[in-house]
């Protein structure tokens, strides 16, 4: 035995050696739900001890929020494992993660990465589309509660605090690491001191557009449900306006039922953190995903890749047909053809006629697809559309008609 086959057999000795590990680590717990939750907590709970100098800086102040964000980081993780294990989710990572290592698609992943996180993310562009109003709403609400959502729990978990340095400056520790240095009644400072009067501000404005616009539309009422879509705005306004009458008490009353108004603030903070998870709010943290709609499954963007296997009409990607035949698969709906082929290889008008002609008992179109077509009994039906000429899609032509 040489030592390329010593070698190779030792590779493949640690590899099951790290699997059957991993398999005894998994089987320790209920489920791979409970495993994925247990790892999270124990994740804060170091980044905790870390950022707190080993539980030496603990506010316990901040111990209500803490326990809540404790629930949240649980709920959130057992939400997101049940939610990833959908077929179509499922799947969808899969590709995800196949394309992100794929080195020639590396161009492509960060550029629709990139793009994601800027339109879908920081300008929020897919809502701006149904209209300035509620784009305006929306974004408003959500970077309000991202803000929020970043400055409480690094204040909850000891990520960061504030070190005096002297009189007048103070340096922002991140993780016990010294970082920059502002004076104290800097305009820095004061930013940072008020970030969340700034990203509660924000949210009382985006959640009053929202109850306006869902007191005045009629449509919206026929639709809605109180228990769905106008409780997290409920608790949201509970959050913001307790909030914010902190801020009024200490800065202008001097201090008038302040502890009071410090426990109603925290039982509203506890009672959104602990119901965030599992209400209409969750889709905040699945949003970034919409990442692996651009990145796998366009080969260029607005050119298709994927030919219809009866016309030969160009109507999707390869990619996207593949995850869609094993998501029907998963799901027992194959919707396999006589001929083998499945109806997901065809474009959308020729699956329209495959569907009626088979509700007709007839195997394929009769004479001219495009006209009236000829049924058993005699009758016949309006054909299937007529093509456009080649002169509709050249778009010089049509300018000068």
């Amino acid at each position: 035995m040489n030592n390329l086959e010593k070698n190779y057999r030792t590779n493949i000795e640690t590899m099951e050696t790290k699997n059957s590990l991993i398999k005894d680590f998994e089987r320790s717990f209920y489920s791979k739900t409970s495993m994925y939750a247990f790892l999270v907590t124990a994740f804060l709970f170091l980044t905790m001890w870390i950022g707190t100098g080993q539980f030496a800086k603990v506010d316990l102040m901040l111990a209500g929020y803490m326990v809540a964000s404790f629930i949240f980081a649980i709920g959130i993780t057992v939400r997101m494992a049940s939610w990833l294990i959908r077929p179509a989710t499922s799947q969808m990572v899969k590709r995800s993660i196949k394309n992100f290592l794929t080195k020639k698609r590396t161009k492509r992943n960060v550029l629709a990465i990139l793009k994601t996180l800027v339109d879908n993310i920081i300008l929020q562009k897919f809502i701006f589309k149904r209209g300035i109003y509620r784009g305006v709403q929306h974004w408003l609400i959500a970077w309000g509660c991202i803000g929020s959502f970043a400055i409480t729990f690094a204040l909850t978990f000891g990520w960061m605090h504030f070190k005096l340095i002297d009189a007048t400056t103070y340096q922002i520790m991140v993780f016990n690491l010294p970082t920059i240095k502002m004076q104290a009644n800097g305009f820095l400072a004061e930013m940072i001191y008020n970030g969340l009067n700034i990203t509660a501000l924000m949210l009382l404005v985006g959640i009053i557009m929202a109850l306006v616009r869902r007191i005045h539309n009629h449509d919206l009422k026929v639709t809605e449900r109180a228990e769905f879509d106008l409780l997290p705005l409920y608790i949201l306004l509970a959050v913001t306006v307790s909030g914010l009458f902190l801020t009024v008490s200490y800065k202008f009353l001097g201090g008038f039922i302040h502890p009071q108004l410090s426990l109603i603030h925290q039982i509203t903070v506890v009672l959104f953190l602990i119901y965030f998870p599992f209400g209409k709010l969750f889709h905040l943290p699945i949003r970034p995903l919409a990442t692996a709609v651009p990145m796998n499954y366009q080969e260029e963007p607005m050119v298709d890749t994927r030919s219809c296997k009866k016309c030969g009409t160009k109507y999707s990607s390869d990619d996207q047909i593949s995850d869609v035949k094993s998501i029907l698969h998963a799901q027992q709906f194959d919707l396999k053809l006589e001929d083998g082929t499945y109806l997901a290889d065809y474009c959308t008008s020729c699956r329209r006629r495959i569907r009626v002609m088979s509700q007709l008992n007839l195997g394929s179109v009769k004479g001219n697809p495009y006209g009236p077509v000829q049924t058993n009994n005699g009758i016949h039906i309006p054909g299937f559309g007529r093509k456009r000429s080649d002169e509709f899609y050249n778009e010089s032509t049509r300018e000068e008609k």
